[in-house]
């Protein structure tokens, strides 16, 4: 087991996820992308709770999966919502919603 190609694939993992948050306007991809950042993390807690032969990593490992699922639900419901709403999941279309004030 080389260590090195699993820290590589995980920068690159990573690396795309945060191209694909700060250059997309979709909500989707951006959702895609924290996706695919948690997962890079997920990849080196593995790896480094493999090397070092300590269970932590890969517990550490699980909770973040389970952050992923409760995540996952959440901001699906949200862009469904948002989707019914305005029609659109371009965050370009919600910019109006951080300005609105609360009444």
């Amino acid at each position: 087991m080389n260590p090195d190609m699993f820290f590589l694939l995980a920068s690159v993992l990573f690396s795309i996820g945060l191209v694909g948050i700060v250059s997309r306007r979709n909500l989707f991809i951006v959702y895609i992308s924290i996706e695919l950042m948690l997962s890079s993390i997920n990849l080196i807690l593995a790896t480094l709770s493999k090397l070092s032969n300590d269970p932590a990593g890969s517990v550490m490992a699980l909770i973040i999966i389970a952050v992923i699922a409760a995540e996952a639900a959440l901001f699906l419901a949200i862009i469904i919502h948002l989707n019914r709403l305005r029609r659109s999941i371009d965050s370009d279309d919600f910019k109006d919603l951080a300005q609105s004030e609360v009444k």
